[in-house]
């Protein structure tokens, strides 16, 4: 006898295999279509598909990155990686940050395109200027962000691990594959548009 109680049990929580795979495919089409979703407003926004196909790739390549962070983490760190509600929540909400982030610099990039009208300039040289100037801004938010959800991670509950883990990822991931991944498939897209 070790003292534990049902008085003492706080939470407890069982899946069945029916479960499991219900929430796996709510989950993937969730996800799916909120990527969807966040193509059509930035091709609505920006008028251009090579906008929307950059943020589209990135975003696919941030919940990506966290999916292969959790599958290799899984079982090696001292909390729960599930594939449950809270990470698809984590997912979503790493969608929206990220989309967030990248229509901050796509904005720039756009601004920037525009002044750069009638100049010498190449557009390689007006988007890589777009971008310095709002790298700070994009640094400097993501710091601050990972600062309060690293927080969250340490003094977190045990429920929250998880959750404040895969966005710990996101966010890093998100950071760089707004300036890295969705720009220069961008500037691909308008350089063959313009041939």
């Amino acid at each position: 006898d070790i003292g534990v109680t049902e008085q003492s049990i706080q939470a407890s929580t069982k899946v069945g295999p029916t479960m499991a795979s219900s929430t796996r495919n709510k989950s993937f089409i969730v996800t799916l279509a909120a990527i969807f979703a966040m193509f059509g407003y930035i091709v609505f926004r920006f008028r251009n598909i090579g906008f929307g196909l950059g943020a589209t790739i990135a975003l696919m390549h941030d919940v990506l990155i966290v999916f292969g962070v959790y599958a290799l983490f899984n079982g090696i760190l001292p909390f729960s990686l599930e594939l449950d509600q809270t990470f698809v929540a984590a997912l979503l909400t790493l969608i929206g940050y990220s989309v967030n982030d990248t229509v901050v610099v796509f904005d720039r990039i756009r601004e920037s395109m525009a002044d750069a009208k009638g100049t010498k300039a190449s557009l390689e040289e007006t988007i890589n200027g777009a971008i310095n100037q709002t790298l700070s801004r994009t640094l400097v938010t993501s710091g601050t962000t990972l600062l309060a959800v690293f927080v969250l991670f340490l003094f977190g509950g045990v429920a929250l691990k998880g959750f404040s883990f895969s966005l710990l990822i996101g966010i890093l991931v998100g950071t760089y594959s707004s300036i890295f991944i969705a720009t220069p498939i961008v500037v691909d897209f308008i350089k063959k548009n313009r041939k």
